[in-house]
């Protein structure tokens, strides 16, 4: 579906959904609790839904009850699973080691670009540890045998998202186990998250100086469990008020006591206030190793702002829904803004204000919010190819935003 935005500004309250980071972690280690769970201010979107998906397939149950779900732990796990990720790389990377720790049979199905999206890691290590992967380098493909502890070397620079896979799996197998990491670990605060929320339901894990130490045969818990509103989404209308809107985000949990890495979109969004108004034009770097689903939302704010940005340390943005380097910068050029790509990021150089202009989503929700905020301050109406995107991660988005006093050519809405 395509979606016009006219140009306007934006003013009121808003509550953002819950962390999907967090959710995706909650639910799992709920499913693998032996009893009953409670995982509160729960937000619905595409990748939760597919994480529930895979988790009942596995043995779970869950009850929803409008923002509560009451989630019956794995009593006996399936022999035999067809899992479905569509596209959320969460979810597949998450619980394919969770899968062969239950011993499951499974096989996983995934859309869009995730059949692309890099697993080899998996294919190495758990080769070593138990697991056998019938795979061709996309899907589906099929996973046997039960996973045992031992030693994984991780890369930390390709994604966090197979050392919180490791962490939520490995509690459940026989034998202690290390992950060491080769090299630098990026998004740590991700993995920072998943141990949070294992301490919650009785899983302990170890930093250690060459990567995490697990404890095997621990039990999962149950608990009752309330999920932070999220500051990924919340960054789009954190942008958006640098940009001359009035939004009250009301919601949002206290920064200095939160886990969430994508609080850092309050820091950058205070520098770009401070040298606008300052009229300072020095270049600005924003190493976004620990932060790269910020970029669509920094790169808005950039476009209009005094200086110069360098968003630096991006590679990994090549292999996430879209190619978001790419993405982002047809996205900012499209409406007017000015962006070069770089190899590992982009050069931003501010405009006075974005033309409008029609911006293809490639299918990706950030892109898709970006360009709206973009529309705030744009002389021309902003159209949005592929915008039922978003139901990815903020289904209610557009309502939120006409909520605010966003408008869409002939009122518009996404059913």
């Amino acid at each position: 579906m395509n979606i016009t935005i006219l140009p306007g500004k934006l003013s009121g309250n808003v509550n953002i959904p819950s962390s999907k980071s967090i959710s995706h972690r909650a639910l799992i280690c709920a499913a693998l609790a032996n009893g009953v769970s409670y995982i509160r201010n729960i937000s619905i979107s595409q990748d939760i839904l597919a994480t529930m998906d895979t988790l009942t397939e596995l043995g779970a149950e869950f009850i929803t009850d409008k923002d509560v779900i009451e989630v019956h732990g794995i009593s006996k796990a399936s022999e035999k699973a067809d899992l479905r990720c569509g596209e959320s790389g969460s979810t597949l990377r998450f619980i394919i080691p969770v899968a062969c720790a239950l011993g499951t049979e499974s096989t996983f199905f995934g859309k869009g670009r995730l059949p692309e999206r890099p697993i080899n890691i998996y294919t190495r290590e758990l080769s070593k540890n138990g697991i056998t992967f019938y795979y061709n380098n996309t899907m589906p493909f099929t996973v046997k045998g039960t996973l045992c502890g031992g030693e994984f070397q991780v890369e930390g620079n390709v994604s966090s998202q197979f050392i919180t896979g490791l962490l939520l799996a490995l509690p459940l197998c026989k034998e202690d186990s290390v992950i060491k990491l080769t090299s630098r670990l990026e998004s740590e605060p991700y993995v920072n998250i998943t141990i949070d929320c294992l301490k919650h339901f009785g899983i302990t894990v170890e930093k250690t100086e060459y990567g995490y130490f697990i404890k095997g045969n621990q039990k999962y818990t149950p608990a009752d469990f309330t999920s932070e509103a999220d500051f990924s989404q919340a960054a789009f209308f954190v942008a958006a008020n640098t940009l001359g809107n009035d939004v009250t985000i009301t919601n949002l949990p206290n920064p200095d006591l939160s886990s969430q890495g994508d609080k850092k979109i309050i820091e950058i969004a205070e520098l770009m206030c401070y040298n606008k108004k300052a009229g300072i034009s020095e270049p600005v770097y924003i190493n976004v190793s620990d932060i790269p689903d910020l970029v669509p939302a920094i790169s808005v704010m950039a476009s209009v702002s005094s200086c110069v940005t360098h968003i630096t340390n991006a590679e990994r943005l090549r292999i996430k829904e879209s190619d978001r380097l790419e993405t982002t910068a047809h996205m900012i050029n499209n409406l007017g803004g000015n962006v070069k790509i770089t190899d590992d990021g982009l050069i931003i150089t501010p405009v006075s204000h974005f033309t409008g202009g029609t911006v293809d989503s490639f299918n990706d929700h950030r892109i898709a919010m970006a360009a709206s905020i973009a529309s705030t301050v744009s002389d021309g109406n902003v159209t949005i190819l592929n915008f039922e995107s978003i139901r990815k991660s903020y289904p209610d988005f557009l309502n939120d935003f006409i909520n605010l006093g966003g408008k869409t050519e002939n009122g518009i809405t996404l059913e």
